[in-house]
């Protein structure tokens, strides 16, 4: 990763801190997003974990909701966990209907879709390229119900797809930040560097 490029965290509410120590122990420049400017000096960012209804309204009452969907539009990288995947999704099942959404991914989701806090589970999933199993935390949880055709799954627990790409966007189910497991944030690493690696040509 070109030591330049720096990863914005969005910084509203939610588990911003941990991605931020993930991304740190990648040797990768940080910056917590809170205002349009802080996306100005980002080259992607991460949609954390968390209450997807709270963050909603934090972004709509900061104006960086707007800011963020026309980046988004214009080809933005962005890697959302959990809350931050249903944000990404372009259809919310069970949303709020004043709930916002990013249009991100060509994907439908349902809010804890997984169930409760206390249906909360770990399990190893296995992901494409990856040798060895990753050990995956999912806490209230959504579900893709719905994806496009060229939406890429990366893996899936029990024929539902909980790590997806598609384009500049990638999206978890689980909580890759709350283990010490670095490679699913590698990946976006990997999506951001092909992305100014094509922009300079």
């Amino acid at each position: 990763m070109n030591a330049q490029t720096t990863i914005g965290v969005l910084a509203l509410q939610g588990a911003f801190d941990a991605h931020v120590q993930h991304l740190n122990a990648l040797g990768v420049d940080v910056r917590l997003v809170k205002t349009d400017a802080d996306l100005d000096e980002i080259d992607g960012l991460i949609i954390p974990g968390g209450e997807s209804t709270t963050m909603s309204n934090l972004l709509v009452a900061s104006g960086l909701g707007k800011t963020l969907s026309k980046k988004i539009d214009d080809g933005f990288p962005v890697f959302g966990t959990c809350a931050g995947m249903i944000m990404m999704a372009n259809s919310i099942i069970d949303g709020r209907p004043d709930q916002i959404v990013l249009n991100a991914m060509d994907i439908q989701v349902r809010r804890n879709g997984y169930g409760r806090q206390n249906d909360s589970f770990e399990q190893d999933i296995n992901i494409e390229s990856f040798d060895v199993p990753f050990h995956a935390l999912f806490i209230r949880a959504p579900i893709i119900e719905k994806m496009a055709n060229d939406v890429e799954v990366l893996s899936t627990v029990n024929g539902h797809p909980v790590l997806v790409r598609q384009g500049k966007a990638l999206a978890s189910s689980f909580h890759p930040e709350l283990v010490s497991d670095l490679r699913v944030h590698e990946i976006f690493l990997s999506m951001i560097h092909d992305s100014l690696t094509t922009s300079k040509r």
